[in-house]
C-alpha cells in the first residue's frame, strides 16, 4: 500500500512539473493576475442625485447629468 502511494505521489509531481514547464514555455499564465489584465476597465461616474459611483453602462445619462438609476433621475427632476 505504501509503495502505491509513493508511486502515485511521484506521478502527480511529474504531472505538475510537466504542466508548469509547458505553461512557461508557451507563455501562458493561468493565475488570477493575468485574468484581471484581460478584463478591460470601464469608466465610473457619480450619480448627480446620491453621489454613488456607478459604471457607465449601468447608469442613466440625461441632459449631460449622470444618474445611478431611473428612479434617481426622476427624483432629481422633482426637486
Amino acid at each position: 500500500m505504501r509503495a502505491i502511494l509513493i508511486v502515485l505521489a511521484f506521478l502527480l509531481g511529474i504531472r505538475w512539473l510537466w504542466r508548469k514547464l509547458l505553461g512557461a514555455a508557451a507563455g501562458k499564465h493561468n493565475g488570477p493576475a493575468s485574468r484581471r489584465a484581460e478584463v478591460s476597465a470601464e469608466k465610473v461616474f457619480p450619480c448627480a442625485h446620491c453621489g454613488v459611483h456607478v459604471p457607465e453602462s449601468e447608469g442613466v445619462r440625461v441632459n449631460g447629468r449622470f444618474y445611478c438609476s431611473e428612479a434617481h433621475r426622476c427624483l432629481a427632476e422633482r426637486t
